[in-house]
């Protein structure tokens, strides 16, 4: 009977210890991919700004309410704007967050196109 009671604590003690890992793995996730608004190109993950560990606090409360990570994200852009998520939705809002890598694609490769031909001429 000692046997099974400790067997049943240890699974216990294990299974608490896996929830937490998998809390702080979700939570490292989220913080990823959330952009830093006092730091210029880091996470929340990376960076140590006040405003980051106020964020980092704020994600694992919502995690502990049992909020899901797109639930998350869709209250973190509500009150700071698609800008936080480093992978913001195609809508009205974002369309030149995501059109201006190829906008200045292709401008300079236009410019390059017009050195070429100009050293050629």
């Amino acid at each position: 009977m000692k046997i099974l009671k400790l067997i049943i604590f240890v699974f216990v003690l294990m299974s608490f210890n896996i929830l937490s890992v998998k809390s702080e793995n979700q939570e490292s996730k989220i913080t990823k991919n959330l952009r830093c608004l006092i730091c210029q190109g880091q996470s929340v993950y990376d960076s140590d700004s006040e405003f980051a560990i106020s964020i980092k606090i704020l994600v694992n409360k919502k995690l502990d309410d049992g909020l899901s990570e797109e639930q998350i994200y869709m209250y973190l852009k509500d009150k700071y704007g698609d800008w936080i998520h480093y992978d913001p939705e195609f809508k009205k809002n974002t369309y030149f967050l995501w059109l201006l890598p190829i906008l200045m694609f292709v401008i300079g490769g236009v410019i390059i196109l017009k050195l070429f031909i100009i050293k050629k001429n």
